[in-house]
């Protein structure tokens, strides 16, 4: 485990080594969270996509939807714009204040169980431009965000994404780290995380 200065327990912001994050593990409260699940859960249109890594196309370990003004592409995978809705809005317009920027896109990921999984990667397509900044709010079971420096080894560190948290990257946090969401077999609840960007 690399030296990384996380955060105490009165602040939010984490400098990293070429990168910068802000985690509020509480912007919602716990019925606030287990509305917007439900809301989503039973709204969303869950796709499960295909993309290709390396030359080999796979299914996603996960089922997605994509909200905003533009197609998205990623891995080959293109993913269909659909409008925002309602609901989504003020929670959209909050955690746009928070990250001091604006956001036309959210990809919405669900999770159904431990079996479900991101691998490695950065949020690095040219549609987001230089520097773009992420916003992940999380839903329902808490799973572990594995963050890893793309040159320094030992520049390593996990964080617990629970129900309710909003976790921010931004910065130059997506040209120097990959992230995942790794498998886990004790886990059976689901969750659902908001993915919030700007396509140019």
């Amino acid at each position: 485990m690399g030296q990384v200065d996380l955060f105490n327990q009165t602040e939010k912001t984490i400098q990293l080594r070429n990168g910068e994050l802000y985690f509020d593990q509480n912007l919602l409260s716990l019925n606030e969270s287990q509305e917007l699940f439900q809301l989503l859960l039973s709204n969303s249109e869950w796709e499960q996509g295909e993309i290709t890594i390396f030359g080999k196309t796979i299914i996603e370990p996960r089922l997605r939807c994509w909200y905003g003004e533009k197609d998205y592409v990623y891995s080959n995978s293109i993913l269909k714009a659909n409008p925002l809705p309602s609901y989504l809005v003020k929670f959209k317009t909050n955690i746009e204040q928070i990250a001091q920027t604006t956001f036309n896109s959210v990809l919405i990921n669900y999770y159904r169980d431990g079996n479900d999984s991101m691998g490695w990667h950065q949020d690095n397509e040219k549609e987001l431009g230089k520097n773009p900044v992420i916003a992940s709010l999380s839903l329902g079971q808490m799973r572990v965000f594995h963050f890893k420096h793309i040159n320094l080894k030992e520049e390593k560190f996990k964080l617990e994404l629970t129900n309710g948290s909003l976790l921010i990257m931004k910065g130059e946090t997506q040209h120097f780290w990959k992230h995942q969401i790794p498998k886990s077999k004790q886990l059976n609840e689901p969750r659902i995380n908001l993915t919030f960007r700007n396509i140019l």
